[in-house]
């Protein structure tokens, strides 16, 4: 392909990283542009599971698939369930022999950035609006002025994307599901009861139609959520949030009914909580192709994180751009015929996302939760 052809890719994640890699592998330069000011500017989220075929395939094409064992947690992909007494439903503990290693996303996207020549990631650039350069390329507005033009833009934005609405009118739903996020810092040397109780991967409880999940992330964090199936804005009105201890309380009070040592999730949370409302687009979303625009990832297919397929798609969807631009150049036919593959690629997990997130603290939500987990392991076992 003629590699003089620019490439923008907007959004440092895992994705937009991932593509940056295999094709600076292949000697096409691209550039990263990025919001934030820099890497550490924030926590990247919680822990991701990545899987065979996808995620892992894809730091294959990217050769990292060696440098990922030193970042990777393989003894952390337990999975428990219980209900508010703390009664076991469903237990799983692999002692590191799955094949879904857990990973921080900061170091995952540490690993990536560090992949890459310095100049690909350009830090602390807002998109506020794309041109359309007149011959099938774009022009990219930002904050300190114009880019471009670029042959291809890729929106690895994410939910919000900025890039989407230039191809599809469509934009995420609320899931009626609404997470508050808290963090438990050295949970293993503060509170052992509780590192117990978590164990080596995660534990979801439910009942009375409210639900925990809290998971082991690396340096003895444990990243919880407190989900509710709520209206858009219920949490906001419900909890206090401009006062950690005030958030703590209140979440134990809404939580009465439920065992002593699981509120004990809440009492030693830190001082750092978020409101994660859950949002997807439709299932099967597409877009008719357009010269120059291409979506990966959530900018794509945003779905709910059940069934932790959001970045392993995210970083195939990548892999096979990638594949393509190689093979074929910023033609119509590679972005295309990627599109192609890929709206019919995400359709499986989608459903199973969106039909996950509608069963979900239902009157029945509990046991289908554990046939979902039961089916889960059984098939990666």
């Amino acid at each position: 392909m003629n590699t003089n052809q620019r490439i923008a890719i907007i959004g440092c994640g895992p994705g937009g990283l991932t593509l940056a890699r295999i094709l600076h592998l292949h000697g096409i330069a691209s550039t990263v542009f990025e919001r934030e000011a820099h890497s550490l500017v924030r926590p990247q989220g919680g822990s991701l599971d990545l899987h065979e075929g996808s995620g892992l395939l894809a730091l294959e094409h990217a050769k990292l698939r060696e440098a990922f064992h030193t970042v990777a947690r393989y003894d952390d992909q337990g999975a428990r369930l219980l209900d508010k007494h703390g009664r076991v439903l469903f237990d799983h503990q692999d002692n590191g022999e799955g094949d879904r290693p857990e990973v921080d996303r900061t170091a995952l996207r540490a690993l990536l950035i560090d992949s890459l020549p310095p100049e690909s990631v350009r830090w602390n650039c807002v998109l506020r609006d794309l041109v359309d350069a007149g011959d099938g390329r774009w022009n990219l507005v930002f904050d300190h002025g114009n880019e471009g033009p670029f042959d291809l833009v890729v929106g690895a934005d994410g939910t919000w994307s900025r890039v989407r609405p230039l191809l599809s009118a469509y934009e995420p739903h609320y899931s009626g599901l609404c997470f508050v996020e808290f963090g438990i810092d050295d949970i293993d040397h503060s509170h052992p009861a509780l590192g117990k109780l978590v164990g080596h991967g995660k534990i979801d409880v439910e009942g009375d139609g409210k639900a925990i999940i809290a998971q082991r992330n690396g340096d003895s964090h444990v990243r919880g959520y407190a989900i509710f199936r709520v209206p858009l804005g219920w949490v906001e009105q419900r909890f206090d949030f401009t006062s950690a201890l005030a958030t703590r309380d209140g979440l134990v009070r809404e939580y009465t009914g439920f065992a002593d040592e699981i509120l004990d999730l809440f009492r030693a949370s830190n001082d750092h909580f978020a409101i994660r409302p859950i949002f997807a687009l439709p299932v099967g979303h597409c877009w008719v192709n357009r010269q120059g625009l291409t979506l990966i990832g959530d900018a794509a297919h945003v779905m709910s994180p059940f069934g932790g397929d959001g970045v392993n798609n995210a970083m195939l969807d990548a892999a096979e751009l990638a594949r393509l631009l190689v093979d074929h150049g910023t033609s119509t036919y590679a972005v295309a015929e990627y599109e192609r593959l890929m709206f019919a690629r995400v359709l499986t997990s989608a459903k199973g996302a969106a039909d996950a997130a509608a069963t979900f603290l239902s009157h029945d939500g509990q046991a289908l939760t554990v046939a979902m987990y039961r089916s889960h392991h059984t098939a990666s076992a």
